[in-house]
Protein backbone atom coordinates (compact mmCIF):
# COMPACT_ATOMS: atom_id res chain seq x y z
CA UNK A 1 0.00 0.00 0.00
CA UNK A 2 2.49 2.44 0.72
CA UNK A 3 4.59 1.57 -2.38
CA UNK A 4 1.54 2.31 -4.58
CA UNK A 5 0.80 5.59 -2.59
CA UNK A 6 4.52 6.73 -2.74
CA UNK A 7 4.33 5.80 -6.65
CA UNK A 8 1.07 8.32 -6.82
CA UNK A 9 3.05 11.03 -4.93
CA UNK A 10 6.00 10.40 -7.85
CA UNK A 11 3.74 10.58 -10.20
CA UNK A 12 2.25 14.02 -8.74
CA UNK A 13 5.62 15.47 -8.48
CA UNK A 14 6.77 14.61 -11.47
CA UNK A 15 3.50 15.86 -13.15
CA UNK A 16 3.71 19.45 -10.95
CA UNK A 17 7.80 19.85 -11.37
CA UNK A 18 7.57 19.20 -15.40
CA UNK A 19 5.67 22.64 -15.71
CA UNK A 20 7.71 24.57 -14.23
CA UNK A 21 10.25 25.27 -17.48
CA UNK A 22 7.12 26.74 -18.61
CA UNK A 23 5.70 28.59 -16.19
CA UNK A 24 9.10 30.13 -15.60
CA UNK A 25 9.10 31.22 -19.07
CA UNK A 26 5.51 32.99 -18.94
CA UNK A 27 6.68 34.68 -15.50
CA UNK A 28 9.98 35.89 -17.20
CA UNK A 29 8.30 37.44 -20.18
CA UNK A 30 5.84 38.95 -17.82
CA UNK A 31 9.12 40.19 -15.96
CA UNK A 32 10.65 41.70 -19.00
CA UNK A 33 7.36 43.96 -19.70
CA UNK A 34 7.28 45.21 -15.94
CA UNK A 35 10.82 46.14 -16.46
CA UNK A 36 10.28 47.73 -19.70
CA UNK A 37 7.46 49.77 -18.54
CA UNK A 38 9.56 50.81 -15.26
CA UNK A 39 12.11 51.71 -17.00
CA UNK A 40 10.52 54.25 -19.20
CA UNK A 41 9.21 55.80 -15.69
CA UNK A 42 12.84 55.57 -14.44
CA UNK A 43 14.57 57.04 -17.57
CA UNK A 44 11.42 59.73 -17.95
CA UNK A 45 12.23 60.88 -13.74
CA UNK A 46 16.25 60.49 -14.22
CA UNK A 47 16.27 62.94 -17.36
CA UNK A 48 13.88 65.58 -15.55
CA UNK A 49 16.27 65.74 -12.57
CA UNK A 50 19.35 65.66 -14.62
CA UNK A 51 17.85 68.82 -16.66
CA UNK A 52 17.34 70.42 -13.27
CA UNK A 53 20.76 70.05 -12.43
CA UNK A 54 19.86 67.43 -9.96
CA UNK A 55 20.92 63.61 -8.90
CA UNK A 56 17.76 60.90 -8.80
CA UNK A 57 18.64 61.09 -4.64
CA UNK A 58 18.50 65.10 -4.91
CA UNK A 59 15.18 65.37 -7.17
CA UNK A 60 13.59 62.72 -4.99
CA UNK A 61 14.61 64.77 -1.64
CA UNK A 62 13.48 68.01 -3.20
CA UNK A 63 9.57 66.09 -3.93
CA UNK A 64 8.72 67.13 -0.15
CA UNK A 65 6.37 69.84 1.20
CA UNK A 66 2.98 69.06 0.87
CA UNK A 67 1.12 66.07 1.20
CA UNK A 68 0.66 65.70 -2.69
CA UNK A 69 4.48 65.88 -3.35
CA UNK A 70 4.92 63.77 -0.16
CA UNK A 71 3.09 61.06 -1.74
CA UNK A 72 4.73 61.55 -5.54
CA UNK A 73 7.74 61.14 -3.60
CA UNK A 74 6.70 57.52 -1.83
CA UNK A 75 5.02 56.76 -5.15
CA UNK A 76 8.66 57.52 -7.65
CA UNK A 77 10.85 55.92 -4.96
CA UNK A 78 8.69 52.79 -4.63
CA UNK A 79 8.74 52.81 -8.60
CA UNK A 80 12.53 53.27 -8.79
CA UNK A 81 13.36 50.60 -6.39
CA UNK A 82 10.95 47.94 -7.93
CA UNK A 83 12.43 48.68 -11.16
CA UNK A 84 16.21 48.14 -9.64
CA UNK A 85 14.79 44.92 -8.10
CA UNK A 86 12.90 43.73 -10.83
CA UNK A 87 16.18 44.50 -13.14
CA UNK A 88 17.98 42.46 -11.01
CA UNK A 89 15.79 39.64 -11.26
CA UNK A 90 15.05 39.70 -14.90
CA UNK A 91 19.17 39.73 -15.36
CA UNK A 92 20.01 36.96 -13.41
CA UNK A 93 16.87 34.57 -14.55
CA UNK A 94 17.13 35.72 -18.30
CA UNK A 95 20.50 34.04 -18.24
CA UNK A 96 19.76 30.99 -16.33
CA UNK A 97 18.40 27.73 -18.24
CA UNK A 98 15.56 26.44 -16.15
CA UNK A 99 17.40 24.26 -13.94
CA UNK A 100 19.21 26.86 -12.46
CA UNK A 101 15.92 29.19 -12.46
CA UNK A 102 14.93 26.18 -10.15
CA UNK A 103 17.70 27.14 -8.01
CA UNK A 104 17.30 30.97 -7.66
CA UNK A 105 12.88 30.71 -6.90
CA UNK A 106 13.87 33.79 -4.57
CA UNK A 107 13.99 36.02 -7.96
CA UNK A 108 10.33 34.66 -8.41
CA UNK A 109 8.90 36.90 -5.44
CA UNK A 110 7.49 39.41 -6.99
CA UNK A 111 4.14 38.26 -5.86
CA UNK A 112 1.74 40.13 -8.53
CA UNK A 113 3.63 39.35 -11.35
CA UNK A 114 3.49 35.31 -10.03
CA UNK A 115 -0.42 35.97 -9.59
CA UNK A 116 -0.92 37.04 -12.93
CA UNK A 117 1.15 34.47 -14.44
CA UNK A 118 -0.35 31.49 -12.39
CA UNK A 119 -3.82 32.89 -13.60
CA UNK A 120 -2.85 32.49 -17.52
CA UNK A 121 -0.95 29.88 -17.10
CA UNK A 122 -2.30 26.37 -18.77
CA UNK A 123 -0.02 23.40 -18.05
CA UNK A 124 1.66 21.74 -20.83
CA UNK A 125 2.81 18.27 -21.87
CA UNK A 126 6.91 18.22 -20.83
CA UNK A 127 7.62 17.70 -24.12
CA UNK A 128 11.48 19.15 -23.99
CA UNK A 129 14.53 18.06 -22.11
CA UNK A 130 14.22 20.33 -19.66
CA UNK A 131 10.34 19.60 -18.96
CA UNK A 132 11.46 15.57 -18.87
CA UNK A 133 14.42 16.50 -16.28
CA UNK A 134 12.16 18.40 -14.02
CA UNK A 135 9.39 15.38 -14.69
CA UNK A 136 12.08 13.14 -13.30
CA UNK A 137 13.07 15.48 -10.45
CA UNK A 138 9.87 15.67 -9.76
CA UNK A 139 8.79 12.45 -9.68
CA UNK A 140 11.65 11.25 -7.17
CA UNK A 141 10.85 14.56 -4.85
CA UNK A 142 7.34 13.43 -4.78
CA UNK A 143 8.02 9.31 -4.03
CA UNK A 144 10.64 10.44 -1.45
CA UNK A 145 8.58 13.05 0.74
CA UNK A 146 5.28 10.59 0.38
CA UNK A 147 7.47 7.29 1.12
CA UNK A 148 9.04 8.97 4.13
CA UNK A 149 5.66 10.47 5.57
CA UNK A 150 3.69 6.96 5.19
CA UNK A 151 6.66 5.27 6.52
CA UNK A 152 6.89 7.59 9.64
CA UNK A 153 3.12 7.40 9.79
CA UNK A 154 2.88 3.34 9.60
CA UNK A 155 6.17 3.30 11.89
CA UNK A 156 3.86 2.72 14.96
CA UNK A 157 1.83 0.08 13.60
CA UNK A 158 4.66 -2.48 12.40
CA UNK A 159 4.63 -5.73 14.16
CA UNK A 160 7.77 -5.90 16.66
CA UNK A 161 10.68 -8.47 16.49
CA UNK A 162 10.33 -11.05 18.89
CA UNK A 163 13.58 -9.89 21.95
CA UNK A 164 15.39 -12.55 22.38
Amino acid sequence: MIRTLALAGGIAGAVGLSQFPEFSQQYLQRLSGAVDELRAIVLAFDSTASAAGMTREEALADLSGSAFQSELQKSLAAQIGRYESLSADYAALRQAEPLARLGQLWRFADTDLARRTWQDFRPSVPVTADGLIFAGIGFGGGWLALSLLLGLLARPFRRRGAAG
